[in-house]
């Protein structure tokens, strides 16, 4: 069978007709439109209510169940950091505790052992009688409460189950509290008061204390709909709280026409209740439609050309909006993920984040996908004597200057700080090339600090070899190789560890 060739003039003429037709099919669409336009308005008007609603209701009951499975995420992060380190005391618990709630930003995050004692960043006390959760002998995953706190204060809490030993106790439990003032922020948003939103309980009782338009206010929402629709979708309104089920429901009070969208929020028996002013979307469509009406018989072309590049110009704001949206969204992802990985002190990378690439290296070398890799393993000399000597001021001092003296010869590697007095140095690309110097160079600078009584630091350095399984293969050799140099260094003179 013969193949038709399909020729650019061909192509250019098909485009031509086609325009020409597109174009008078759109005049006469829009001529006919327009006359239909006063009509339909008030038959979309509920539409476009409902559909607006249930868009913002959806997004917005997701954006509290991502923070619900990010704060679950993270609690489960922090329990697996504070298992590895070395807690011998209530202080050292708390510390660690705090510094996870630093990391991480968790909310009164808190650890529970097998006696139902409850160990917060500041203090300790019996939690039976005041969290529910403990209420049950074993908790089999993750659990979300709602929590009414002395006065008005309500908060959301969410707990797992543990199983680590720490100071020689064992413990069962963790969780965080989120105040519900905090998700009504994250919620909020700015619309001229045209749109309201609330939180809802199955009863129907407010628990965020926003107020849902003038009229229903801040009261409870079927006494304040009760005798407003009729008793048929009342009661199937009532049901759908009660089994935590999504709907609408337009109702009229006072002449005025409302319409509420109502989504569950995923675990926690709440309801989230988007409102918004009928009137508001009737007006701004009459309007539009109205101008049309007005200038159609003897503007109509010029509309049609105005439409297109209002569409046009319309199209490329929502893509330039949407982008920006998506870059801030990653701007903030990357904030958070920078916060959780940054040594508070040094401001280097911490041991979260040495983790974090030390599993993404692990992967590489199983793969064969990596060759070229040096580690430096570190040791600051002497920050006990400093700090029995001169304080943890001075022993706070001590790190500082020791990471900004391995930050600067070090410049092309990724510095970590692991431990109080330990740092990694991971070097790839040129800093694997430039390793040679910039090692003789530091071991140079701190040989001359030994004599003028400033930061020494031991390092030991090793490169990854063909039969390295792991990246601690690396660390263990650069580390013994740290140890010697520790005692060279006693021996010039540094003061150590004793």
């Amino acid at each position: 069978m013969k193949r038709i060739r399909i020729t650019e003039k061909a192509v250019t003429i098909t485009a031509a007709i086609g325009s020409v037709l597109i174009m008078v099919m759109v005049i006469a669409n829009t001529f006919w439109a327009s006359k239909q336009a006063v009509s339909s308005t008030n038959q979309a008007v509920s539409a476009v209510s409902a559909f607006y609603l249930e868009s913002m209701a959806d997004r917005r009951a997701k954006t509290i169940a991502n923070l619900i499975d990010n704060n679950f995420d993270y609690m489960e992060k922090a329990v697996s950091v504070i298992d590895e380190e070395k807690i011998e005391s209530q202080e050292d618990l708390r510390a660690a505790i705090g510094k996870m709630k630093r990391l991480l930003s968790l909310n009164r995050f808190a650890l529970v052992d097998e006696d139902d004692i409850v160990y917060t960043q500041y203090t300790t006390y019996t939690g039976g009688s005041r969290h529910a959760f403990l209420a049950k002998k074993t908790l089999e995953g993750r659990m979300i409460s709602t929590v009414f706190n002395y006065g008005s204060s309500i908060d959301l809490c969410l707990a797992i189950p543990v199983d680590i030993k720490i100071m020689g106790k064992q413990f069962k439990a963790c969780f965080v509290q989120i105040d519900i003032n905090d998700i009504v922020e994250l919620l909020a948003f700015d619309d001229q008061e045209s749109t309201h939103f609330a939180l809802y309980s199955t009863n129907g009782g407010n628990i965020s204390d926003t107020e849902l338009g003038q009229i229903i206010g801040t009261n409870n929402i079927f006494d304040a709909t009760s005798g407003n629709v009729s008793v048929e979708k009342w009661n199937s309104f009532r049901d759908d709280f009660a089994n935590n089920k999504r709907g609408t429901l337009t109702f009229s009070i006072n002449d005025i026409v409302d319409t509420i969208c109502y989504e569950p929020v995923p675990g926690t028996g709440w309801e989230l209740v988007l409102m918004i002013r009928e009137s508001v979307i009737q007006d701004q469509i009459q309007e539009i439609s109205e101008k049309s009406l007005r200038t159609n018989n003897r503007q109509l072309l010029f509309l049609l050309v105005v439409a297109s590049l209002f569409s046009a110009i319309l199209f490329y704001m929502i893509r330039r909006v949407a982008n920006e949206k998506l870059d801030e969204e990653k701007e903030h992802s990357k904030v958070f993920k920078s916060m959780a990985n940054t040594d508070s002190m040094t401001g280097v990378r911490n041991k979260h984040a040495y983790m974090e690439m030390e599993a993404q290296l692990d992967s590489r070398i199983r793969e064969g996908a990596i060759d070229k890799l040096a580690l430096i393993a570190c040791d600051v000399n002497g920050l006990k004597y400093v700090n029995d000597t001169k304080g943890h001021a001075a022993g706070d001092q001590l790190i500082k200057d020791a990471s900004a003296l391995i930050c600067d010869i070090f410049n092309h590697g990724s510095v970590y700080r692991t431990g109080g007095d330990e740092f990694v140095v991971l070097l790839q690309g040129k800093g694997y090339d430039t390793r040679d110097e910039a090692i003789a160079a530091f071991n140079k600078q701190v040989e001359e600090n030994i004599g003028k009584d400033e930061v020494v630091v031991s390092i030991g350095h090793s490169l990854l070899q063909p039969g390295d399984a792991q990246l601690h293969d690396v660390f263990e050799r650069a580390d013994h190789m740290m140890y010697d140099r520790k005692k060279e260094l006693k021996s010039m003179g540094a003061k150590t560890r004793e």
